[in-house]
């Protein structure tokens, strides 16, 4: 037992985050109330719920356009369809099997199962992730103004500074190696972050509804900087894909920065999880053939 859990440390870590993360909200519901959560979701339209999944599904569509742009850019001639269904693939393999298999994984696994070269589709994943932070990062503002405003500056250990400050410094070398590719090609660059900014104007919208249609009232410029604040503290990997951390930041944010209640932080952050839980479903129907691309690529392989 202390061989195994020795041997995949980082998984049982992130899993102990999860189900830490996952009891703070539960005990945030008991505090809040359970009927109070309930009462707060009864406000909210069908029709508003409908919208907000379209959206995501918008949203999820973009995310695919912005690895295809770069595929296409970096050589790789895969069909739009193709990478749409990988994208969705990940997605849900993300979303739904976090303790087996990764959707970064699934992603590069299906495209490698089609002949294109490992190292390009390797670089495209790590270049679609930078492209996301940056879009975000162009966000953070709208959210660091208010937070800071409001909570005062962070108390931080100096002495923590320097190797947490080298950490950051050797991941940013590490990707922008893995990016090089991309800068010889603005456009191509250029069209990936468009497509990002375009995911995240869905994305802040869909949060957007959803307060309105619990009564309240929070500018979308704030919106957006609270879920990039979220998104950064997600990217800590204490929990398996995110799990509570996302809906106990976005929770605390909305709540301590944009002034909504409890109980309505929390309802809009479950809210936000499971619509793109629903989101994802749709890769459930190509995860068998990708899996079966995938193993056939590995015995074909020498």
């Amino acid at each position: 037992m202390t061989a195994w859990v020795s041997k995949h440390k980082n998984l049982f870590l992130r899993a102990l985050g999860t189900i830490l993360a996952t009891g703070l909200i539960i005990f945030l519901i008991r505090r809040e109330g359970w009927n109070q959560i309930t009462d707060s979701l009864k406000q909210i339209p069908p029709a508003i719920l409908l919208l907000a999944l379209f959206f995501a599904l918008i949203s999820r569509l973009l995310v695919s356009f912005r690895w295809h742009v770069l595929l296409r850019s970096g050589g790789v001639t895969i069909p739009l369809l193709r990478t749409i269904q990988l994208t969705l693939t990940g997605l849900f393999a993300s979303n739904y099997l976090p303790t087996t298999i990764g959707g970064d994984v699934v992603r590069l696994g299906g495209v490698i199962s089609l002949g294109y070269d490992r190292a390009i589709c390797l670089a495209s994943i790590a270049a679609d992730r930078l492209v996301g932070m940056v879009g975000m990062f162009c966000a953070a503002p709208f959210g660091l103004i208010p937070a800071w405003n409001t909570l005062g500056a962070a108390h931080v250990t100096l002495s923590a500074m320097p190797p947490m400050a080298k950490k950051i410094a050797g991941f940013i070398r590490r990707l922008l190696d893995s990016f090089s590719i991309w800068f010889k090609q603005p456009v191509a660059l250029l069209s990936s972050l468009l497509c990002t900014w375009g995911n995240m104007i869905f994305i802040f919208a869909i949060a957007y509804i959803l307060i309105q249609g619990l009564g309240e009232h929070v500018s979308y410029a704030l919106i957006a900087g609270v879920w990039s604040l979220a998104y950064f503290v997600t990217l800590i990997p204490i929990s398996i894909n995110g799990y509570g951390v996302q809906e106990l930041s976005l929770t605390f944010l909305f709540s301590h920065i944009a002034g909504l209640s409890p109980a309505v932080s929390l309802t809009v952050a479950v809210l936000m999880r499971v619509i793109f839980l629903a989101a994802s479903l749709p890769g459930a129907f190509f995860l068998p053939s990708v899996m079966a691309a995938v193993s056939d690529a590995r015995k074909g392989s020498p």
